[in-house]
This record gives structure tokens, sequence and C-alpha cells, in this order.
């Protein structure tokens, strides 16, 4: 689905939601609620420019209009792989990205995350995943890192990788495996709006992904680690 059938599925032809280059931006009104709408398109390249423009609507939302949710749509090949990106610290900027996000949610803004077309590696990290709660519709593309590229990084056989992916989700790319893991809460279908009106009313506000992801099967220790190590 292309952003703006996708903005009238989900707020109607009303919205208020404008593309500069693959930057989303603007406010829409759902239920009776007018929300702050930021995100990317195109299959974008998470670059210095856009990290930096995407926190700057964050920011002003959080100044501007108090407690407001905040909708991230999520559209992004990664990070951009420039030189140049890399020299200025592209890290520290998306890393900035997110920061802005967990400031507006201590602000009490409800931060709902929705891939609606593909997701992949550094850029899904600092916009859906660091979301209150991650959606996604089924036909979105979503994996962190493709199976050659983690065979590089973990040693591990890439034929025995391609092996493991067909029943531990770790390994897998796909939506249903990030559903299955927790990092996706839910797919959307049929009646989108419905489905937006129900996140920012039911979506919990602490982290549940590993909890989510024991009870799927899809990461079945995460949970347990990280409550041991909260109480060690």
């Amino acid at each position: 689905m292309n952003w703006t059938s996708l903005l009238v599925a989900l707020f109607g032809s009303t919205h208020r939601v404008t593309h500069e280059g693959e930057l989303l931006s603007g406010s829409a009104d759902v239920n009776g609620r007018t929300v702050t709408v930021v995100g990317t398109t195109d299959h974008a390249p998470i670059g210095v420019e856009l990290a930096l423009a995407q926190a700057r609507v964050v920011l002003e939302t959080v100044r501007e209009h108090p407690g407001r949710p905040i909708i991230l749509l999520v559209d992004t090949q990664g990070q951009r792989l420039r030189h140049r990106d890399e020299l200025l610290g592209i890290n520290r900027y998306m890393a900035h990205l997110g920061c802005c996000v967990e400031l507006a949610r201590r602000q009490g803004h409800r931060v709902i995350g929705l891939v609606y077309d593909q997701a992949l590696s550094g850029g899904f990290i600092t916009s859906g995943l660091i979301a209150d709660a991650c959606y996604a519709l089924p036909e979105a593309e979503i994996r962190v890192m493709r199976l050659p590229a983690m065979a590089r990084v973990t040693k591990i056989d890439e034929a025995r990788l391609a092996e493991l992916s067909k029943s531990n989700p770790v390994f897998a790319p796909g939506v249903k495996n990030f559903v299955a893991m927790g990092g996706i809460r839910a797919l959307w279908t049929g009646d989108l709006q419905a489905q937006l009106i129900a996140a920012l009313d039911d979506s919990p506000v602490l982290d549940e992904r590993a909890a989510d992801g024991a009870a799927r099967g899809g990461r079945t220790l995460a949970a347990q680690v990280a409550e041991r190590v909260v109480s060690a």
C-alpha cells in the first residue's frame, strides 16, 4: 500500500499530512483525537538529514502539543550507507531520533508505529521498534539482516542459518516471524482506522515484547534473561 492510500485508510481524506522528499509529516484527526504523523516513504534510506527532520517533528509535538499521540509510519531500507553519513556520525543522529521518541513517551505521548511497506535494519530500530507498540500490514517486508550478512557476522554457515530459519524466527526475516518474536504486536487487516483507534486505546505503555515473544514461541528465553538481570 502506498502512503497516500494508507493515510486515507487511516484518517480519511481530511488529514493534513504532506510529504517533502522522503519525509512524511503533519497531523490528522481520528475518533475525535488529533495525532501527529511522522514517517518515511519510497523505501527511504535514513541519513543525517532525514533522522534530524523526523526528530524535529517529534520535538515540536512535545513542545507545542502536550500529550498528543504520535504515529510513526515506517518505510525504510535502513540507514544510508554513505561515507559522508558515517563520517558525520549517523549512529549519533539515529540515536538522537530514538531519544526524542523516548522523551515524547516520558512526557505522556502515546507512540504507535506502523510498518506499511518496508522496514530494514537500523532505520527500523529507531522508528517503529522504539514505539510503545509497533504494528504492520501483512504485505510489509521486515528484516534486520539478510542471511548472507548474518552468516558473515556470526561465522555460521549460511546453509545452516537457512535451516535454522525454518524453525526459529530469530534467524528468519519476514513479518510473521517478527510477530512471533514480539517485535510486531499484531498485523492490521480490514478496517485500518478501527485498528488504529484500538491501538491508541489499548497498546501497552510498558515494553511487553519479550513476554509476547515467549508466549508466541518466537523468543523463548529473552524474558527470563531480562528478569534475571533485573533481579541480580
